[in-house]
């Protein structure tokens, strides 16, 4: 009787299980989650990452103008000291590698050894060609002697004879004067020759000063006191060990930045760019320190897009001033930027995450078994503005109901609107990329992308 009763006991203790577990089921199958139409203020932003750069900082540059004289347009950085180190006017910073400069000592040197040698050469060959002229002008001498000779013994001959005594006397003496030119002429030359090799060897000598100096240059020192931060490229890679710079363009081996105030340098997809101008508001957080908090405003925008390594889509630079400073900010460090492109007062705002499509209709699903097509307005990463179809305190459901089909579609009045609406933000959109990839400036118009499509890649 007893092993009877206690299996009817276990039989009820599974069947109360099993309802319990099974309502447990349902319970949870049909549990929903809503949220209430809020109503308030809206920011629009923008959210990048940036880098904090030191608003005004000193150059530690290069001896650019040095080395360009002698010629050499690109110099590698021999050795740097460690990023981060605090340095005193004066101190050593880097040295630049001497290869080609000593190369270039090397070859004036012996140029200049040429240049001595031909001065001395033409020194040498200019007394040996005055010499024989010398002798020549003294044997001419000799012979317009020999000739006044000749011509005072043939007076006593015949006129023939005294007709050529007289002829090679003036014959004679007229060498003598050219000889005498040239002798003056050859003197001339001498000089000028020995002149332009002298200045050859001056202007080589100068080189060989250009090139010393040049030299001494190459140890790089602090300009001013401060901490050494490393200069960025263009593609973002570091001036360190190695790195050849080209003396076409900066010159820069590292910068001294002003530690009292800070922007933050950021990239902002062309998609988005039309939405930021000069001025608007922002938070910046440090990634390094997410309890701190600054606030911000749109410095300067890029006009030309610039595509950036490993990337497909094209970016602007823009530039946020920090309002405030820290002791403990750095050059480099991460920032998280919001920019709020536009604030809206007292509007009717909901999660995205509550907003669905149908054929590019957006609505909601209510909890009166409605879906309720709503007209959309600006949104930001987590919430977006209903224009219209809601109201304040509205309850709307965040996850789909299981038989979500079901739901009777209202609000039907709006869809003209919705197309419209949709029809524009398309037109804006396609303005503003046009713009983007033909003039390469930032539209003014507010070519952004679409809510519905925002909605899109949220719910993803």
């Amino acid at each position: 009787m007893k092993k009877r009763y206690s299996i009817i006991l276990s039989v009820i203790a599974v069947v109360v299980i099993a309802l319990i577990y099974y309502s447990a089921k349902d319970t949870e199958t049909v549990t929903t989650i809503e949220t209430e139409v809020q109503k308030g203020k809206f920011d629009v932003i923008v959210a990048v990452t940036g880098e904090l750069q030191a608003k005004n900082s000193v150059r530690i540059e290069a001896p650019i103008q040095a080395l360009r004289n002698i010629w050499i347009w690109e110099v590698t950085i021999a050795q740097i000291i460690p990023e981060g180190t605090v340095v005193d006017s004066g101190d050593f910073v880097a040295r630049l590698d001497d290869s080609n400069v000593r190369n270039r000592l090397n070859d004036i040197e012996q140029e200049i050894e040429k240049s001595l040698d031909d001065i001395e050469r033409a020194k040498i060959d200019s007394s040996l060609d005055l010499r024989n002229e010398r002798d020549r002008m003294i044997n001419l001498d000799y012979a317009v002697q020999e000739a006044q000779i000749a011509l005072e013994q043939s007076k006593y001959e015949s006129p023939s004879v005294i007709r050529k005594a007289k002829i090679d006397l003036d014959k004679t003496i007229r060498e003598l004067d050219q000889a005498k030119g040239n002798y003056d002429l050859k003197i001339q030359q001498a000089k000028v020759t020995i002149r332009q090799k002298t200045l050859e060897l001056n202007k080589k000598l100068r080189q060989k000063d250009d090139i010393l100096s040049a030299l001494e240059q190459l140890e790089i020192y602090a300009p001013a006191s401060g901490m050494v931060i490393y200069y960025k490229d263009r593609d973002g890679s570091k001036r360190t060990v190695n790195t050849n710079i080209r003396l076409r363009g900066e010159a820069v081996v590292a910068t001294l930045p002003d530690l009292s105030s800070f922007n933050s340098l950021t990239y902002v997809n062309e998609i988005d760019i039309s939405k930021i101008k000069k001025g608007q508001p922002v938070q910046v957080g440090i990634d390094a320190f997410p309890e701190k908090k600054f606030t911000g405003i749109v410095k300067n925008i890029a006009n030309i897009g610039e595509q950036l390594p490993n990337t497909d889509a094209k970016v602007f630079e823009v530039e946020i001033a920090l309002e405030q400073t820290d002791d403990q900010l750095r050059p480099a460090m991460t920032t998280s930027n919001t920019i709020i492109t536009q604030t809206f007062e007292d509007v009717l705002y909901l999660p995205l995450e509550a907003i669905h499509t149908n054929d590019s209709l957006p609505f909601v699903y209510l909890k009166n078994k409605t879906r309720q097509l709503v007209l959309l307005g600006e949104s930001n990463d987590d919430e977006i503005i209903i224009e219209k179809g809601l109201d304040e305190k509205d309850k709307v459901l965040l996850s789909i109901p299981e038989d979500g089909e079901e739901y009777k579609m209202a609000g039907l009045e709006l869809i003209a609107l919705i197309n419209e609406r949709r029809q524009q933000k398309e037109q804006e959109q396609k303005r503003a990329q046009q713009a983007v990839e033909n003039k390469g400036e930032p539209l003014n118009g507010q070519g952004q992308t679409s809510p519905e499509n925002q909605v899109r890649r949220k719910n993803r």
